[in-house]
């Protein structure tokens, strides 16, 4: 049980689009647990992934949302990896770019392969800009094998250059 107020980091990859931290097109995300069924991200989108001007596309919060549904279902098991097989979102507001904003997922329920999550994307005010549901199943040859992680760079990294050791 994590201490109140405390957040562990999730792995991330190279080359994902959300996650990859060597991924120069990407978004570059991270993600924090805060619970047993909740995790957490802040993140401001660059202007480069606008669609009118100074508003984000809805693709890239579709892509956020995805992924931050994804980690909820990883929370248990950051190995365990699954695929959208479903999801329903719903725009509230249009999103900012540049501008800090907030996302949370929560597992709902784990059932044998297959699992469901929700997130939301909240506006600096904290008012709610996105929200998803989803059906994740359990990819059939899950990613288990250490050279392969290594090879994805599936690890959690430091949050910043001095932090690695």
């Amino acid at each position: 049980m994590r201490a109140e107020g405390t957040r562990t980091k999730q792995p991330n990859s190279r080359h994902c689009f959300a996650c990859g931290l060597e991924n120069p097109h990407g978004l570059q995300m991270t993600f924090y647990e805060v619970d047993a069924e909740e995790v957490v991200a802040e993140y401001a989108v660059e202007s480069q992934f606008e669609g009118y001007p100074g508003i984000v596309h809805g693709g890239i919060i579709a892509s956020m949302l995805d992924e931050m549904l994804t980690r909820a279902v990883m929370i248990r098991d950051h190995h365990r990896f699954m695929v959208t097989a479903k999801m329903n979102l719903r725009f509230r507001r249009p999103v900012p770019t540049e501008e800090p904003l907030k996302l949370r997922g929560q597992v709902l329920e784990h059932r044998g392969r297959l699992a469901t999550a929700k997130a939301e994307l909240l506006l600096p005010d904290g008012s709610l800009a996105a929200e998803a549901t989803a059906t994740f199943a359990e990819m059939k040859d899950s990613i288990a094998d250490p050279e392969e992680l290594e090879a994805l760079g599936w690890r959690i990294y430091a949050d910043s250059p001095q932090d690695e050791g």
